[in-house]
Parts: structure tokens; C-alpha cells; sequence
């Protein structure tokens, strides 16, 4: 083995394509050439004298020599980060990029501006941020962060639980003006709702009393989206009534053009957590912007602690 070809750069592209299992992909992450990446696999195989994937035409996978070598390799890579780490400590700095991910109409209203703030309290600090609803795999797609509203599955991630959104009936003034305004649950059929298509169950609401008891009614309408915002733009035009995170309609409501229907009433409120990939964690900047937003997510309107 020829460990002089055996680099720190060479074993971050095996690394990053032995998890997203794609050359292109990880060229585009690291700003580089799909040439390059295919280089330093190349280099790194050679080096080690053993076969570090098998390649098909759309996909690359771990050859048994290659999963032992990226355990290894992974963890001599966290050791770097580390060093780095503890070294910037000693001069209370620290650098480097934190990806995190987190529910798309959540993070355009309230989260991008928490980065800014994080950001001009520790400079050095860069923030990749993406916005998806989709459950993506943290560990394939490089996030050290994920912010998700709803239940999760069973998961090997770090699980930091926020607390819970509540959530209200709105319609716009001039909706409920059209329309007869609904002073009991069972009348909500007869106005035009606007549904989530990416919520199963969106043809029935549940409203919930403030004691305890439940109500179920059926909720049709025309329009169906699978994005919050577009909900936010359909109540506003006056296309229909539906349930609401008050984080998304609170500036809304608080200027009049959206109101509140059934006040006594409300949909379940939704769990909102912080998952953290477990080998991120430790990273300073890492735990520097889990902890800040932590704390600065409960100041959303709506959020609430868990009891």
C-alpha cells in the first residue's frame, strides 16, 4: 500500500460517495468536477491495492473491503474535525459549514431568519440550508440538522424534542362574508376547504374542545396543495376555510385579513423536533447552532414545550 496517496481529500469524496452511492451528486456537493471525484476513487483504490466499489451504470456500491475501509475512514475523518475543533477552542473561535435541513413553509417564515441571527453572532460559522417536507436521509445527504414538524418513525438519529405547533381554523374576511359563518362543526362541510395532499386523512378534520372533548367532520373542496405557503396564498384570496400553524398566518391574523373560525375549536396540535445526525453532534458549531435554535425556536407564535 502506498500510504502517501492515501489523503484526507482523497478519503472525504469515498466517504460522501460510499453514502449518497452517487459520482454526480457528490460532485455537485463539493464543487468539483465529476472527473475529479472519479479521480480521487481511482487514486484512493489504487493506493489501497483492493476494489472500494462496485459500479453499474446508474449506481456505485460498497464492496466488502470498502464498508470495512469506510467505518475506518469515517471515524479517522471525525478525529481531523475534532483536532480542528479543540484547537479553535483555545482561540474561542469556530468555522466551518453546518447543513441543515428543515420543513419547507417553517423555514422560509421563521427559521432563515433565526440563521441570520446565528450567523451574525458567530461569523465564521457558514449554514447550508435546505427546505423539504420529504423525509430525507440525513446521513446520505450530508445534514447535520434536520427541523421536521410531525411524528417520525423509528430513527438511529439524535432526537431533540422542541414542543408541539398548535394549529387554528382561518378564513379570510371576505370568504366568511360570502359564506355563512360556521358556529358549530358539522356546518364546516358546507364551505369550500383547502386540504394538504401530503397529510393522509385530509378529507376529514378533527377539532378538539377545550374539554377534551372531539370532533370529527368531513372536509372536501377543490384545491388540494402539498406546500403550507400555498395554503397561506389560497386562504388569503378567499379560496376556502382550513386548519393553519399559527407560525404560518400569525402576521395574517394579526392585520385582519385572516380570521380565526370556531375559536373554542382547534385541530390537534403537531410535534416539532430536532433530529441531529449522532456523529455531528459533538462538532462545536454543530452544538453551538442546536442549542441556539433550541432556545430561539420557542419564541415562534404557536410553539409551545412539551409538558
Amino acid at each position: 500500500m502506498d500510504q502517501s496517496n492515501v489523503t484526507l481529500e482523497r478519503m472525504r469524496t469515498f466517504v460522501r460517495v460510499a453514502e449518497r452511492g452517487n459520482l454526480s451528486a457528490v460532485a455537485r456537493e463539493m464543487n468539483i468536477g465529476q472527473s475529479s471525484v472519479t479521480r480521487h476513487i481511482r487514486e484512493l483504490e489504487e493506493a489501497l491495492g483492493v476494489a472500494l466499489f462496485s459500479r453499474t451504470t446508474r449506481r456505485v456500491t460498497l464492496t466488502d473491503e470498502g464498508d470495512r475501509y469506510y467505518a475506518k475512514a469515517l471515524r479517522i475523518l471525525r478525529l481531523v474535525e475534532q483536532a480542528g475543533d479543540e484547537a479553535r477552542m483555545g482561540s474561542g473561535a469556530s468555522a466551518g459549514t453546518v447543513r441543515v435541513s428543515c420543513t419547507a413553509a417553517l423555514g422560509v417564515r421563521h427559521i432563515s431568519r433565526l440563521i441570520f441571527a446565528f450567523q451574525d453572532r458567530h461569523p465564521a460559522i457558514a449554514i447550508d440550508l435546505g427546505l423539504t417536507d420529504e423525509r430525507i436521509d440525513l446521513v446520505r445527504e450530508g445534514v447535520d440538522i434536520a427541523i421536521r414538524l410531525g411524528p417520525l418513525a423509528d430513527s438511529s438519529m439524535k432526537l431533540r424534542t422542541l414542543g408541539a405547533s398548535r394549529r387554528i381554523l382561518v378564513g379570510s374576511p371576505a370568504y366568511l362574508a360570502r359564506h355563512a359563518r360556521p358556529t358549530k362543526p358539522d356546518e364546516l362541510a358546507g364551505l369550500e376547504g383547502i386540504r394538504m395532499s401530503n397529510i393522509a386523512g385530509s378529507d376529514a378534520l378533527t377539532l378538539e374542545g377545550p374539554d377534551g372533548e372531539t370532533h370529527l367532520v368531513s372536509f372536501g373542496g377543490r384545491l388540494r396543495t402539498d406546500h403550507g405557503l400555498a395554503a397561506r396564498e389560497a386562504y388569503l384570496a378567499g379560496r376556502g376555510v382550513g386548519p393553519a400553524h399559527i407560525w404560518l398566518v400569525d402576521d395574517l391574523l394579526a392585520d385582519g385579513r385572516l380570521e380565526t373560525i370556531l375559536p373554542n375549536l382547534a385541530p390537534p396540535s403537531v410535534p416539532l423536533n430536532m433530529l441531529i445526525v449522532p456523529e455531528r453532534a459533538g462538532v462545536s458549531r454543530v452544538r453551538l447552532l442546536v442549542e441556539f435554535l433550541a432556545e430561539e425556536i420557542m419564541g415562534i407564535p404557536g410553539i409551545e414545550r412539551s409538558p
